[in-house]
């Protein structure tokens, strides 16, 4: 299993941008696909977004689309999650977890997001938006 770490979180002004990312210590062809999830203090974990290391289009919950973008360095390895016009909604820890072939094919299809499909998790990163 890949084993991930998350980094740039931090504190903005509702508006403001962040970028978060997500380094695997395994290549990419160990996961395929990358998930984002977060979880506030009085909410359940919920996916955000999805990198598809096949090329299908990108998977954004309606919460985040139009304002957060993942994209992957591959020779980083690493998938990142660019989040602009930061809601105070939007303020929560923050989780990359890396998906199965399986699992991917079936979010890339439609059949829902869920955390318990995913096996390797990083330890989140915290990310703070204030009025």
């Amino acid at each position: 299993q890949a084993q991930l770490v998350e980094s740039g979180g931090g504190s903005v002004q509702a508006g403001g941008s962040l970028r978060l990312s997500c380094s695997a210590s395994r290549y990419t062809d160990s996961w395929s696909c990358m998930a984002w999830f977060r979880q506030g203090p009085a909410n359940e974990r919920e996916g955000v977004a999805v990198f598809f290391a096949g090329g299908s289009t990108p998977y954004y919950a309606d919460s985040v689309k139009g304002r957060f973008a993942v994209s992957l360095d591959s020779a980083r390895n690493a998938v990142y999650l660019e989040m602009n016009d930061l809601k105070p909604e939007d303020a929560a820890m923050y989780y990359c977890a890396a998906g199965s072939s399986p699992t991917c094919r079936a979010v890339a299809v439609g059949q829902g997001l869920r955390q318990s499909d995913f096996g390797s998790w990083g330890q989140g990163t915290q990310v703070t938006v204030s009025t």
